[in-house]
């Protein structure tokens, strides 16, 4: 376990139920408080580092113009099919994480998460937009505010990040990204997924459509990394919801205790790689649907899970296709690695 996990854990759950007990005070919706309590907890960081200043606006600015453009979509084609509307979202955050610079290309999942938030509510309007973004605003000051009050004193030096090469200029980066099949897969996938989900009969086909966007990369390594990253962070992250609901209840300090309770568990078994995946998951059953938890645990896993069979699947066929088309290609198409011709005859 690394230094300060306990007591980061303890940052953790404070900071979940200060912002559960400020956003009840302010009357936010269940929905917006969700969103306040988990972005209060992702932002803290488990080493107590201190995120760039200019992240904040940034993330605020991007995730804020997701949902504006989701709401957009929403309003536009009132009474369309879910289908059709996840569809049209999916296409625009896919061409608009083209335009993100290579310092936020992290970013372009939440983006695309962000985006089809409106579309999961039939009474979305531009009062709830505001106050979801404010919301999350409220969420990322609250738990930098905990972070920054708890801090131990003497602090190990951060390793400074390696310099990012410069980006290309947009227009560039835009000819790139439409000539990529991989850009075109994954949108057509993430637009794919929602019908997907609908005709294998999930109870929440929105899953579908986030283990597309999350969790389906140029690689078949790298998808099955983020698949099994998924799957267990989720399974972790259902436990103390569970554990507080059946035993407590709800409320502000179970909200803590569950926020606090499964970032400790993540660090006591030394799995941090999947601390952000697990408080997510937590956060999402245990504030987000309240006295429901029970019912939307498992139907959540399972229907995450077909989210994340859905992009292993299209990886491995997609892998599948680019090895036979490889193997088509004239041998002189690929020349040898430097070197290897001294070893032949």
């Amino acid at each position: 376990m690394k230094p300060y996990s306990l007591r980061a854990a303890l940052v953790i759950g404070l900071a979940a139920a200060l912002t559960k007990a400020i956003a009840g005070t302010l009357g936010l919706d269940s929905a917006p408080v969700a969103y306040a309590v988990i972005m209060s907890v992702l932002v803290v960081k488990p080493d107590f580092g201190r995120l760039p200043l200019l992240l904040y606006p940034v993330l605020v600015v991007l995730v804020g113009g997701g949902m504006a453009i989701g709401l957009g979509v929403h309003v536009a084609f009132d009474g369309a099919p879910d289908s059709f509307t996840f569809a049209v979202v999916a296409l625009l955050m896919q061409l608009l994480g083209l335009l993100l610079p290579g310092k936020l290309r992290l970013l372009s999942g939440a983006l695309a998460v962000a985006g089809v938030l409106p579309l999961l509510s039939s009474n979305t309007s531009v009062s709830t937009w505001a106050q979801e973004v404010g919301a999350i605003a409220l969420g990322l000051a609250l738990g930098t505010v905990v972070q920054r009050a708890l801090t131990p004193a003497q602090l190990p030096a951060a390793e400074e990040p390696p310099e990012a090469p410069p980006d290309p200029p947009l227009a560039v980066r835009l000819q790139q990204g439409l000539r990529s099949p991989f850009f075109w897969e994954r949108t057509l996938l993430a637009m794919l997924a929602l019908s997907i989900g609908e005709g294998l009969g999930a109870l929440a086909p929105k899953y579908l459509y986030f283990g597309v966007v999350l969790l389906f990369n140029d690689s078949l390594d790298a998808t099955l990394a983020r698949v099994i990253d998924r799957m267990v962070g989720v399974s972790l992250g259902v436990l103390m919801p569970l554990l507080v609901f059946n035993t407590i209840g709800t409320g502000p300090v179970e909200i803590g205790l569950v926020m606090g309770g499964t970032a400790a568990l993540v660090m006591v078994l030394g799995l941090g790689r999947f601390l952000r995946t697990a408080l997510i998951s937590s956060g999402v059953a245990f504030v987000g649907y309240g006295s429901l938890v029970v019912w939307y645990i498992p139907n959540r896993w399972i229907d995450y899970l077909m989210g994340c069979v859905l992009a292993a699947s299209a990886a491995l066929v997609v892998d599948a296709v680019r090895q036979r088309a490889a193997s088509r290609q004239p041998a002189q198409a690929y020349p040898s690695p430097p070197g290897r011709d001294r070893w032949r005859g």
